[in-house]
């Protein structure tokens, strides 16, 4: 009986992996679609970063209502709902670069995001329910890794087939004098996104229906994680860390996604051409692939996930201020060097956020989820600094994010929690 317990955790966290090595390609597109839709659809950047504000924008909607389905569905087909709901927001794609129209783009990005909702708030409590407490961190890294080697070479291949040689194809565009000629240089360039968007419908379908079938079993957060006396914790609303929590993934997803969206244009605003700067991404992933094997080996054993979210907050805030007084490599070096100190912060502020929960696990997951709309709003706000006091300089925002998450790895996860 043992034997059968190890072996369907093994298997669990296998097929969980696989889910986060989904959601980890999707999710790190963004740094690749931004520059190619900016050319296609001649945006400026204030209006390209509307690609992360539509695509987390939908956690902030979808949060709540998953928490909801996943009440109805469970676990599991929780999970298979939320891979079809992308699917249908990856075909959307289609009609758009047909179109060549932003609107429909960033319609497709949203459905995305819908979906992905769903699926992390049934994925990451599962993480943190499958174990030990005070070894979710590792757990959570685990599936990091296979989060960001997916983010490696999403954009990797993404970037391969959308922005080869988009310089020269933008050069033709400012020089084209007959409007016919720019309008079918531009739709050209727009098709390249089809084939893989249909690529990724079929895979998104598939997984959606051996996830169904799979023998992944649904675990009872209540029975797992309990905390039923209404004596100490009334609502959901006294577990005041959650909510601090929440904000916590606010500020962490709006910087993650500044370093790893925004590299590839901070490149080529330095005067990198876009095919070297196209796998800038890549670098930053591969810095938080390194970050998450450093808390597996680190966390519990040997450091606290806390202070090792301390840490991180602190390196993450020294980078900032390298990437915003260096110039040249260097300044791209701490760029994304960020990744390093971004991996350790899901996997530590999420466990610190829901400990103790008990019943009140899964609407904690969502309150957490609404939490992504960081990666909407402060990237967008970073866009338009950009337009207004240039790239580098812009970086200057990301400060205020990391002296918060400072202060939640050291005070606010302990604020209303109660053993």
């Amino acid at each position: 009986m043992q034997q059968d317990k190890k072996q369907s955790y093994v298997t669990s966290l296998i097929l969980v992996g696989c889910l986060y090595f989904i959601f980890g390609f999707i999710t790190w597109l963004n740094g690749t679609l931004i520059p190619f839709l900016k050319a296609v659809c001649e945006l400026n950047n204030f209006q390209s970063y509307f690609v992360t504000f539509a695509f987390f924008a939908s956690y902030f909607f979808m949060a709540i209502p998953s928490s909801i389905i996943l009440k109805k569905t469970g676990f599991k087909k929780g999970m298979s709902l939320g891979l079809f709901v992308m699917a249908i927001g990856a075909v959307m794609f289609i009609p758009a670069a047909t179109q060549r129209n932003y609107i429909l783009f960033l319609t497709g990005l949203f459905t995305e995001g819908l979906g992905l909702a769903i699926l992390q708030t049934a994925v990451n409590p599962y993480v943190t329910i499958l174990g030990p407490a005070e070894s979710a961190a590792s757990r959570i890294s685990m599936m990091g890794i296979a989060n960001k080697a997916a983010g490696m070479l999403g954009p990797a291949y993404m970037a391969g087939i959308l922005l080869t040689g988009i310089d020269a194809i933008k050069e033709k565009v400012a020089a084209a004098t007959d409007a016919v000629a720019k309008e079918q240089l531009l739709n050209e360039l727009a098709h390249r996104i089809i084939n893989p968007y249909i690529i990724l419908t079929i895979v998104l379908v598939v997984l959606a229906l051996l996830i169904r079938i799979s023998p992944l079993p649904d675990v009872n957060d209540e029975e797992e994680n309990p905390d039923t006396d209404k004596s100490v914790h009334p609502s959901l609303w006294h577990h005041t860390y959650l909510l601090l929590g929440a904000l916590a993934i606010f500020f962490y997803v709006g910087v993650e996604v500044i370093a790893g969206d925004s590299i590839i244009s901070y490149g080529t605003s330095m005067g990198i051409p876009i095919e070297e700067a196209k796998w800038f991404t890549s670098f930053t992933l591969g810095c938080m692939v390194a970050g998450y094997f450093a808390g597996i080996v680190l966390t519990p054993k040997i450091i606290s996930q806390e202070l090792f979210l301390r840490i991180c907050a602190i390196i993450g805030a020294a980078l900032v201020l390298g990437v915003t007084m260096m110039h040249g490599n260097a300044s791209i070096y701490c760029l994304a060097g960020l990744g390093f100190a971004h991996a350790i912060m899901w996997p530590a502020i999420w466990p610190m956020s829901l400990k103790g929960l008990g019943k009140f696990t899964k609407t904690g997951s969502a309150l957490l989820i609404m939490g992504i709309a960081g990666g909407a709003l402060i990237p967008l706000l970073y866009g338009k600094m950009v337009d207004n006091i240039g790239n580098q300089q812009a970086y200057w925002i990301m400060i205020p994010c990391y002296i918060y998450i400072l202060f939640f790895a050291t005070v606010g996860h302990k604020i209303g929690y109660k053993k």
